[in-house]
């Protein structure tokens, strides 16, 4: 592994934390105005700088990979079941009733399709928001990227468009991580991830909007149009967050999955050493266990080291 690649896969873990904590204290609030835009960690619902359920999960899911391979999802589904357990601050509607079935015995392929089947249009962002691990672990075989990208997300959302949603997102942090610029790097994702047309048209459009006509809710599409446009109309990953967190509404997430992306476009020595300093949080819940910085890189490299094999473009 080359060292470009090992700083943007480093930068992915830390990007994805620090855009989660960034946009913490603005999510479910209004949209700044572009002359106050919030630059600094600040404190919300958590103390500034602490990372949200949209981390804490992304940690169970590396931990599920660093412990199985072959992704097991009903490995990960427990590891789920054991966070929901603890008592998280927050934790989306579809993530709860699919995890309250599981935790009660149900295996997690009937109990997250029961969920689905009560409301099939269901289609949040609370996979996309952890999906990132995935990204770091299959970093040189895009074909098991794709389809473990796709697995994460069927555990608890297995609506098309999140099961895609997460298979693009991954895609597309593997060609920036491999130095493929983001226009491009857009695109080559779109072609291998099969979006659902609308969503793709929706990815497609997003660095033509203007910051007025994005939603940022928690559906699956606005997260990754805000995202996209985050990451294609800015030139920095510290503009890139900032814009994407200041949309408001689910900002940590939309911050976590451009956080994502912009730390595989400028790797871990782009990433400002202020947020690096602040961002932190417990793992696993109730254990005591500080997260900082330090450990989210050991976690990457752990993640990436996992992976065999040299990495082709296709």
């Amino acid at each position: 592994m080359n060292i470009d690649l090992h700083d943007r896969l480093r930068g992915v873990a830390v990007g994805a934390t620090i855009g989660d904590a960034l946009g913490m204290p603005l999510e479910f609030g209004p949209a700044i105005l572009p002359d106050r835009l919030l630059r600094t960690m600040q404190s919300g619902r958590l103390p500034a700088g602490a990372f949200t359920d949209d981390t804490e999960m992304a940690l169970a899911l590396a931990e599920s990979l660093l412990a199985h391979d072959p992704l097991d999802p009903a490995d990960l589904a427990q590891r789920f079941v054991a966070w929901y357990r603890a008592g998280p601050a927050d934790i989306g509607g579809q993530t709860r009733l699919a995890l309250r079935r599981i935790g009660c015995g149900e295996p997690w392929e009937a109990a997250v399709a029961a969920v689905q089947a009560e409301n099939p249009l269901s289609a949040g962002n609370g996979s996309i928001m952890r999906c990132w691990p995935v990204a770091l672990a299959r970093w040189a075989d895009l074909d098991r990227l794709l389809a473990d990208s796709r697995l994460q997300s069927q555990v608890t959302h297995p609506h098309p468009e999140c099961v895609a949603g997460c298979a693009f997102l991954n895609a597309a942090i593997y060609y920036l991580a491999h130095g493929v610029n983001p226009p491009q790097a857009v695109t080559q994702a779109l072609a291998q991830a099969d979006l659902p047309d609308k969503l793709r048209q929706v990815v497609t459009a997003a660095p033509h909007k203007r910051r007025a006509e994005l939603p940022n809710s928690g559906w699956v599409r606005h997260t990754l149009e805000s995202a996209v446009w985050g990451l294609l109309t800015t030139d920095s990953f510290e503009e890139a967050l900032v814009q994407v967190v200041n949309l408001g509404n689910d900002a940590d997430t939309a911050g976590a999955v451009v956080g994502a992306l912009a730390g595989a476009t400028y790797g871990l020595d782009g990433i400002p050493a202020a947020w690096r300093a602040a961002v932190h949080g417990e793992w696993p819940l109730r254990s005591g266990q500080r997260w900082d910085v330090t450990r989210l890189i050991a976690l990457a490299d752990r993640l990436t080291g996992s992976s065999t094999g040299a990495p082709e473009l296709p």
